[in-house]
């Protein structure tokens, strides 16, 4: 399957706004023991990779975690899709479940098809988010305990569930689970950040972006996170992961 820019907005809410001296007078928070540990394991192991770290004392948190059900729905819905067209869609889905926030597993079940369908998701899609639901209603899937399993497991576990391939489980490793070490090298936007601060010509190979990343273990997911903020120009408020490949 095609290479794709999906599922950007899928995560909405999940990506860090980077502070600006005009947002805020507000020294930027100071970074944890771990984020240190990251940041010096880092900078030591990769010089290119250092170049887009954050200055020395500047905190780099992922952002917090929308919860275990939103993160997968949100990365169903922005699959093989633009951003802003996955964007619109989560508004959408908010505007009409009344909840003010991302609908819950209960209310995609319960929720007619058309109604679904008018908020602009596929047939397919429909089908991925009610079999997801369906799984979490009848208990035979617990996201909560996923916390405690290990990160193959996870991916294992998730990519059993129709729409959920190997991309979007390792998003929800990511922004869900807060795991340090996950290198979702089928990601469009991690590709473009290589091929940027490598100089490559061309779009690298999922298989050059891991052998770059075996350097970066055990905080693969800390030098993801800085590879996208890379793509972002000077200025610009935000940048969202990008799509990977079969879900």
């Amino acid at each position: 399957m095609q290479r794709r820019d999906a599922g950007a907005a899928a995560r909405e809410g999940l990506h860090v706004r980077l502070r600006t001296s005009e947002e805020s007078q507000v020294p930027p928070p100071r970074p944890s023991p771990v984020h240190r540990r990251a940041a010096e394991h880092l900078r030591n192991a990769d010089p290119v990779l250092a170049r887009c770290l954050p200055p020395d004392g500047q905190s780099w948190r992922l952002p917090p975690s929308p919860g275990a059900f939103p993160c997968l729905a949100r990365a169903i819905v922005g699959q093989q899709i633009s951003g802003g067209a996955a964007r619109s869609i989560v508004l959408r889905l908010r505007e009409r479940s009344g909840a003010g926030r991302f609908p819950s597993a209960d209310w995609f079940g319960s929720t007619p098809e058309d109604t679904l369908r008018g908020c602009g998701l596929s047939t397919q899609k429909v089908r991925y988010l009610r079999a997801l639901s369906s799984e979490l209603r009848e208990g035979r899937l617990d996201l909560h305990a996923l916390s405690g399993r290990p990160d193959a497991e996870v991916v294992e576990r998730l990519a059993e569930l129709p729409g959920i391939g190997r991309w979007t489980a390792e998003m929800f490793l990511i922004f869900a689970l807060h795991r340090p070490d996950v290198l979702p090298v089928g990601d469009l936007g991690l590709r473009k950040a290589v091929q940027r601060n490598w100089g490559d010509r061309a779009l690298p190979s999922e298989a050059r972006v891991g052998r770059l990343g075996k350097r970066w273990a055990p905080y693969r997911t800390y030098a993801t996170y800085a590879l996208w903020r890379s793509l972002e120009p000077p200025g610009a408020g935000r940048r969202e992961p990008e799509g990977g490949v079969n879900g």
